[in-house]
């Protein structure tokens, strides 16, 4: 008798974790977003806001509700300094996002 490994399985929290994540990367400007601030952590380059309304077509109020979906998502972090919060990426999410997206579309029945 052949049993299955738990691992073929995902997790609770890796379910909970790919319906955020794809939530907040269901919209093409938060997609654009999140990479113009990793590309900006890449040249350790500071992104607050205004960095990212200058890059971008969009109203600030609009940049802050996409931006406010991505912290949601645990894909950004802020950090305050002064009056500004300035956006890191969180890469380890993005990475368990990933992970967890190859182990469902790799499930077999």
């Amino acid at each position: 008798m052949r049993l299955r490994k738990d691992a073929d399985y995902m997790q609770e929290e890796e379910i909970v974790l790919v319906a955020q994540v794809s939530d907040a990367l269901a919209h093409p400007a938060r997609i654009k977003i999140y990479q113009f601030i990793m590309q900006c952590n890449k040249e350790r380059l500071p992104v607050c806001n205004k960095d990212v309304v200058a890059a971008f077509d969009y109203s600030q109020a609009t940049i802050s509700q996409h931006i406010k979906k991505l912290v949601q998502a645990e894909l950004v972090q802020t950090q305050s300094k002064d009056k500004y919060s300035y956006y890191y990426a969180n890469i380890g999410v993005l990475m368990k996002y990933l992970s967890a997206t190859k182990k469902f579309s790799t499930f077999q029945a």
